[in-house]
C-alpha cells in the first residue's frame, strides 16, 4: 500500500505552493504549471522503479494514468494494482486477494496523494532549485531539485527533468529517508481524449466477486 502511495507521489506533488524558489526554477515551474492547465485531460505510460543498493533491491514495473480535473485512474498491471479517484472518492484495488479499499480523499492524509495534477509537480512545504540544463537524447532537459520544508513527506530530496520544447514533467526522483530510491520515467504522453466521468470510479461488475472494504 506504502508503494502505491510512493508511485502517486511521484506522479505528481501539489499544484500551488507557498516555498521559496529560486527565480530560475520557479520561473520554468510556472511555466509548466501554465501549460498543463490548458489540457482537459492527460494520459501517460511510464516505467516505476524502486532501487535500495544495502538491500540489494531493483525493481521496475510498468504503468498507465489518466488524469481529468481532479479525477484519476493509476494502473500497475505487474504489480496487480489499480487506483481510481472521482475527485471524492478513491478505490484502491489489489489483484492478489481481489480486494478494493475504499476511502475519501480528506482520509488519504497527505496532500502529496493527491495525483490531479500531473506533469504540474508544483510543490508546496519544497523548496526549488535551478541545477543544470542539458542535452539528454538528443533533448534539451532542464533538473530542479524539491527540498522538503518540513520533515513530513519522508523524503530528503525530489529530482525532476522537464522537456524544455514541450515544458513536460519527463521524469522524478525520489530520494527517501528510508534508503530507497523511487523514480519515474515518462515513456508516452497523450492530451486532450475523450475520458467519461465513469473511467474513474471502480466499477465492481468488472471484478467478480471482489472484496469490498469500506473504511469511508
Amino acid at each position: 500500500m506504502k508503494r502505491t502511495f510512493i508511485i502517486i507521489t511521484l506522479l505528481l506533488l501539489t499544484l500551488f505552493t507557498q516555498a521559496q524558489q529560486d527565480s530560475k526554477a520557479k520561473g520554468i515551474l510556472d511555466e509548466v504549471t501554465a501549460k498543463t492547465k490548458t489540457y482537459k485531460t492527460i494520459s501517460a505510460d511510464f516505467t516505476f522503479s524502486m532501487e535500495n543498493k544495502e538491500m540489494e533491491i531493483d525493481e521496475k514495473n510498468d504503468g498507465s494514468i489518466k488524469l481529468k480535473d481532479k479525477k484519476y485512474v493509476v494502473d500497475l498491471p505487474d504489480a496487480g494494482i489499480k487506483v481510481f479517484s472521482d475527485g471524492t472518492t478513491s478505490w484502491n484495488y489489489m489483484k492478489q486477494g481481489n480486494q478494493v479499499t475504499v476511502s475519501t480523499i480528506e482520509d488519504m492524509g497527505n496532500e502529496l496523494m493527491d495525483p490531479s495534477s500531473l506533469f504540474s509537480i508544483y510543490e508546496k512545504g519544497f523548496s526549488s532549485k535551478f541545477v543544470a540544463e542539458r542535452n539528454v537524447g538528443g533533448k534539451s532537459i532542464y533538473q530542479i531539485d524539491l527540498f522538503p520544508e518540513e520533515d513530513v513527506y519522508d523524503v530528503s530530496k525530489i529530482t525532476i527533468e522537464i522537456n524544455k520544447s514541450t515544458m513536460m514533467i519527463q521524469s522524478a526522483t525520489l530520494y527517501g529517508t528510508d534508503g530507497n530510491l523511487y523514480g519515474i520515467v515518462v515513456k508516452k504522453m497523450e492530451t486532450n481524449q475523450d475520458f467519461s466521468d465513469a473511467d474513474f470510479i471502480f466499477d465492481a461488475k468488472k471484478f467478480p466477486d471482489v472484496e469490498i472494504i469500506d473504511l469511508r
